[in-house]
């Protein structure tokens, strides 16, 4: 089962130390499957409920996982691994494609929104105590979801969606319980859930958003506890959740009530799609929304609603850490807010103009290519690698598709935001002479 490497020790952490060297070190790989905690504690002289102990912790580390009575066994892909560091730094002369970041052209200026903020918190300073919700932030991010049929919920705050979507798993999940994700998706959330000591269930996706059937069978074949739905903007195939994809996978959802349904508005402020959400046909249920993409990705500001028990969870455990979220910077975002200091239909055009230029000069060139909304381009590759180094060669730096899948096929991920309308043609020929044949599969 282990091969030659043994693992060692008498008390729980060292048992799991143990463990976590054999990893470290390329002894136990990934997949390889663990003792039997009784008989690993026959052979090591110690009580079950110790070998026990030391599972538990390895699984709470994502280090292992464990799958009822098919046992425990080391991380197919370990929480260490950071997907971030799958990338291609760009040398000199090269143009990055690959950073996922928003066009600082079409971000607000902040200058006033601060200075107004910070002349009425002059006459009234935050202290501890106050409510962790900016009373004005709350009404403006309330408004904003009854404006888009969200369902009635009270608010909350974090910094960032990822902040937001951590704090809901932990209130609602154990180590070793399954979560529905996105493949591909957001490398981060990739990263986070086994780095929770969750294990993620791979569902595929096309450009309206999770396939129906794969959200069934995750939920029903893997016993996934929790399901997580990009509705906009889907990082990284543009992928925009529509009314008809909306109304399949809420019939779906509606046969499973005790499901958590985490839904991620990655595309707010900056697409022109309607949002159709998912809200409310689980009993738990929160739709997160960051200011990232459209106000600047340093405010660390996302406002979340749901069921009134989980938003109760998450601020009461948010207490416990960092209190809340600076009210300084709610109320900065919500100046911005009432200030239509970002207009979204503008912002939306400049980017579909970009995105849909590269996706109509690919086209021309035989090449596939995914990008319904947002800021990013998806291109299915049948070589990843090997597309990747003809691109650098060619003068573009592209994002590998690792990054964002796990069973989904190579690929790689485009960033429309510094593109010039002049650009478009280049990079679209640089593609299509790196990307080789397009393999015969749909990018999920």
């Amino acid at each position: 089962m282990l091969g030659e490497y043994r693992i060692e020790g008498r008390r729980a952490s060292d048992i799991a130390g143990s463990v976590e060297r054999g990893v470290g070190t390329g002894a136990l790989q990934p997949g390889q499957l663990l003792p039997p905690m009784r008989e690993l504690a026959l052979t090591l002289g110690v009580n079950p409920n110790t070998v026990a102990a030391a599972y538990r912790t390895l699984r709470e580390r994502g280090v292992i996982e464990t799958d009822g009575r098919r046992g425990s066994r080391v991380r197919p892909r370990p929480a260490t691994t950071a997907r971030g560091s799958i990338r291609v730094e760009a040398p000199a002369g090269v143009r990055d494609v690959s950073n996922g970041s928003p066009d600082p052209a079409l971000l607000p200026p902040l200058g006033e929104a601060f200075a107004e903020v910070a002349r009425r918190y002059a006459e009234r300073p935050g202290m501890y105590g106050e409510a962790p919700v900016d009373e004005e932030f709350g009404r403006l991010a309330r408004a904003a979801f009854d404006a888009d049929g969200v369902p009635a919920g009270p608010i909350g705050v974090t910094s960032g969606s990822l902040d937001a979507v951590e704090r809901v798993l932990a209130v609602h999940l154990r180590p070793g319980d399954a979560v529905a994700v996105e493949d591909p998706g957001w490398g981060s959330l990739l990263d986070l859930v086994p780095a929770l000591g969750l294990r993620p269930v791979p569902v595929a996706v096309d450009d309206e958003g999770p396939l129906p059937e794969a959200v069934e069978r995750a939920i029903r074949q893997d016993g996934a506890r929790a399901v997580i739905v990009t509705d906009r903007a889907q990082n990284p195939t543009g992928a925009c959740v529509t009314e008809g994809r909306a109304r399949e996978l809420r019939r779906v959802l509606a046969a499973h009530p005790g499901v958590l349904l985490v839904e991620d508005d990655h595309g707010h402020g900056i697409v022109a799609q309607p949002l159709h959400p998912l809200a409310g046909v689980t009993d738990r249920w929160v739709l997160v929304r960051s200011v990232a993409k459209a106000y600047g990705p340093d405010l660390r500001i996302a406002a979340f609603t749901g069921d009134a028990e989980t938003v109760d969870r998450v601020l009461g455990r948010q207490r416990l850490g960092p209190g809340w979220v600076s009210r300084l910077l709610q109320r900065t975002v919500a100046h911005l807010w009432a200030d239509d200091a970002v207009d979204p239909a503008a912002v939306a055009r400049a980017y579909g103009e970009r995105r849909d230029g590269l996706v109509r000069a690919l086209a021309r060139r035989g090449v596939e290519a995914h990008g319904r909304s947002g800021m990013n381009v998806w291109v299915p590759v049948s070589d990843e690698t090997g597309a990747v180094a003809r691109l650098l060669a060619a003068g573009w730096a592209v994002a590998p598709g690792a990054r964002f899948r796990m069973d989904a096929g190579p690929a790689v991920r485009l960033t429309v935001s510094g593109l010039a309308a002049a650009d478009v043609e280049a990079l679209a020929e640089a593609v299509a002479g790196a990307a080789g044949p397009a393999p015969a599969r749909s990018y999920g």
